[in-house]
């Protein structure tokens, strides 16, 4: 089946600028002193080098890209060519980890460098502030995240070139001599040392150039993605290599190499040279915008990766939703909470090793990934070919290897930690889960029941009929027929014993007729009497003793008054009871054969497509799944609605079944779809979930609902599913995001 995708909202400049500006983050500002110091002047060598290095990587990635323009980068590519398993779930989650721990870095160091300007400003506070901005950027789709790029990563280029160029025209500037004192650019005694020391560098700074990923992490929301991918990272790559090269080059030929090795300010050390006054200032700010670009793009980065981990089934499925603006809005807010998590209990300076250990890990495994899919998939089509294949992929993946063997020992130690951690939970969680779940599910001797409060005689007919079709649908379930004997409050045991038999006579007739029907269609049944103060209190008071109910099913409790609906007793049940309710309004049950079920997405929904399905299987009926979206819609957000209408049944059901036929409206309203599917065709029977107003005292299961109910020829079955109240209150909070 195909899975719904991203919208495509990301043109070339914001493109490019994710790739350019989200790369040069506070590493440029910090690492050209150490670099300094274990290179000297060979130090700008060292950055062309491994920006040249980096060409082959992203020439890598301008083929899997656009051969696979879909959200994932590299675990989408590993995954295609190595299959689901371990190696893409460690490709898939480091990715996503190390974009999350970048993430909470970049604002930890925002705020770090919002400090300069505002001394007494707390430092976690404002990391969290930030990381919400961005979270609600992301929620409101990627084209405010480019064009939030667009604004930052102008600022910073524009600081960049202003100190490129004073430096090297302005008084106090670049000279050849302080930079190669005596023509020589390498300080070491020999040959061997010096390339040691080179490729040391390399590995120091090279993760500081790897940023273009986002861009193909980042590919199902990118336009026109055959031309714009390739041009977009080759583009970043570029400018990237050429800002890093000559920022180097006009520090290190303001002051010399020794003033500034082990500097984590060699920048503003520089420009006060050639710059007095406001450029340490300006170049104070390029260092605040820089941790913004990266905190924009990493978050951009780690939330994609979460929803394609979790759209292919490897991470809760949960996080695969989308919104009205078809971003990944649960994934965001669960990134986006590690995020300030990571920021506010501070392990970001432990999490930055594991960041820079990881990205290697991916990339090496993207390389290879390559050279798999050419052998696997020859004739698949590539908009974009690297050239020299496959020299170019092997010298990438050489280039993460040569790179690995100049890490920190500690990177690496981290990277290792993380990845045996990560097997481990591969290979556990599954059994774990299992076992927690045969564990800790209460033991429940009784059979599953369909609890049925028999009242009225003009209602107990449909009720039964439809209970004994619920209960041929499942296993060991059977039906209880229950009636409530009301008598006065605190009524004496000796008069209650005496009374109760007489109340119930009339009850025990309806009952024994109500069994007789339901064992003549074969349904397991028994009947039950229950003396209680009021109904409702009778029928709570069965639940909460039998504790295996799977479902009540009751009749309809007549005009919806506002004044008295509080107290009726269906409404009563439908507030307290802990199991899932189903209230039946019947108009001619019998012979069911086309079932309308309004599909939300809410868990009511789902049961309302879960009931319809048993009714159908068991009558042989054909069911409507129906999902109204009640916004201006263009092909592709009908196209994309179907499809979740169909994940959505598939999730519910197991399969999509044949007897389903799933249709999608843009509508006015969900009111107004309803009932013009309704008109447009005639169904027998429509199950509607409650809605979020089903808790308000003046309305049933909601207004929409209730007028439905009202308005239709049709029965209509409305059920409510039992959540507890915490992760009800949790599910509203989510659905009014996502609305808004």
């Amino acid at each position: 089946m195909s899975k719904r995708r991203l919208k495509r909202q990301l043109h070339l400049l914001q493109a490019v600028m994710l790739g350019t500006a989200g790369t040069i983050a506070a590493e440029i500002f910090v690492l050209t002193g150490h670099a300094a110091g274990m290179a000297g002047p060979a130090t700008v060598l060292a950055l062309l080098l491994a920006g040249l290095l980096s060409y082959s990587i992203a020439l890598n990635y301008c083929e899997l890209a656009t051969a696979f323009p879909v959200t994932g980068g590299a675990l989408t590519y590993v995954r295609e060519a190595f299959g689901t398993n371990l190696l893409s779930f460690l490709v898939g989650s480091l990715d996503c980890l190390s974009s999350t721990f970048y993430s909470a870095l970049s604002a930890v160091g925002f705020a770090y460098s919002l400090q300069v300007f505002i001394p007494s400003l707390p430092i976690v506070p404002t990391a969290l502030v930030v990381i919400a901005v961005f979270i609600v950027l992301n929620i409101l789709g990627a084209s405010n995240v480019g064009n939030t790029q667009i604004v930052l990563g102008g600022m910073l280029l524009g600081a960049m070139v202003i100190y490129v160029v004073a430096g090297l025209a302005l008084p106090g500037g670049f000279s050849w001599q302080t930079f190669a004192p005596g023509g020589a650019i390498f300080v070491h005694r020999d040959g061997w040392n010096n390339l040691r020391w080179m490729l040391a560098t390399i590995a120091l700074i090279y993760n500081a150039y790897v940023g273009f990923e986002v861009i193909a992490d980042d590919a199902e929301e990118i336009t026109a993605p055959e031309r714009t991918i390739p041009r977009a990272i080759l583009l970043s790559l570029t400018l990237i290599t050429l800002i890093y090269v000559s920022v180097a080059l006009v520090t290190l030929g303001t002051i010399p190499w020794q003033e500034v090795a082990g500097s984590e300010t060699a920048l503003t050390d520089a420009v006060v040279r050639f710059l007095p006054g406001w450029g340490v200032p300006l170049m104070a700010l390029a260092g605040m915008v820089a941790t913004l670009t990266s905190v924009n793009t990493a978050m951009l980065s780690a939330t994609r990766e979460a929803f394609t981990m979790s759209r292919d089934g490897a991470w809760p499925r949960f996080m695969s939703r989308l919104s009205r603006f078809r971003t990944p809005y649960l994934a965001i807010l669960t990134i986006g909470a590690c995020v300030g998590t990571i920021a506010a209990i501070g392990l970001v300076d432990f999490l930055s090793y594991i960041s820079s250990s990881g990205y290697l890990f991916v990339l090496f495994w993207a390389s290879l990934a390559m050279v798999r899919l050419r052998r696997k998939y020859p004739d698949l089509k590539r908009p974009f070919q690297v050239p020299l294949f496959p020299f170019t992929p092997y010298l990438a993946a050489g280039t993460c290897a040569l790179i690995v063997a100049f890490t920190h020992w500690r990177a690496l130690l981290f990277g290792a930690g993380l990845l045996a951690a990560l097997t481990v939970f591969y290979y556990l969680a599954p059994p774990i889960t299992r076992l927690l779940a045969t564990r800790l599910k209460p033991k429940e001797p009784q059979q599953d029941r369909i609890l049925v409060p028999v009242a009225n005689p003009r209602t107990a007919e449909s009720l039964v009929h439809l209970a004994t079709i619920l209960a041929r649908a499942s296993e060991d379930t059977h039906i209880c027929l229950f009636t409530v004997v009301a008598g006065p409050r605190n009524m004496p045991q000796r008069i209650s014993e005496r009374l109760v038999p007489r109340l119930a006579r009339r009850q025990s007739a309806l009952l024994n007729q109500a069994a007789q029907e339901a064992q003549q269609a074969n349904a397991p049944v028994y009947t039950k009497l229950r003396p209680a103060p009021s109904i409702a209190q009778g029928i709570l008071e069965e639940v909460r003793s039998y504790g295996n109910d799977k479902l009540i099913l009751m009749g309809w409790p007549g005009p919806l008054d506002p004044q008295t609906l509080p107290k009726n007793p269906v409404k009563v049940v439908i507030g307290e009871a802990r199991t899932n309710i189903a209230v039946l309004l019947d108009r001619g049950l019998k012979g069911v054969r086309r079932i309308l079920v309004p599909v939300g997405g809410g868990p009511h929904s789902r049961l309302a497509l879960r009931i319809a399905y048993e009714i159908a299987e068991q009558e042989h009926s054909q069911i409507t799944a129906l999902h109204c979206f009640c916004w201006p819609g263009e092909i592709e957000d009908m196209e994309d609605e179907l499809l979740l209408l169909r994940e959505i049944i598939e999730d519910e059901l197991g399969q999509m079944p044949s007897r389903v036929t799933a249709r999608v409206a843009c509508c006015a309203s969900v009111l107004a779809g309803v009932l013009a599917e309704v008109e447009r065709q005639p169904y027998d029977l429509l199950v509607i979930g409650a809605s979020e107003e089903w808790p308000l005292e003046t309305l049933l299961f909601g207004s929409i609902d209730d007028q439905l109910a009202s308005q239709v020829r049709c029965s209509v079955l409305l059920v409510r599913r039992y959540q507890p109240a915490a992760i009800a209150w949790v599910r509203r909070q989510a659905k009014r995001i996502e609305r808004d």
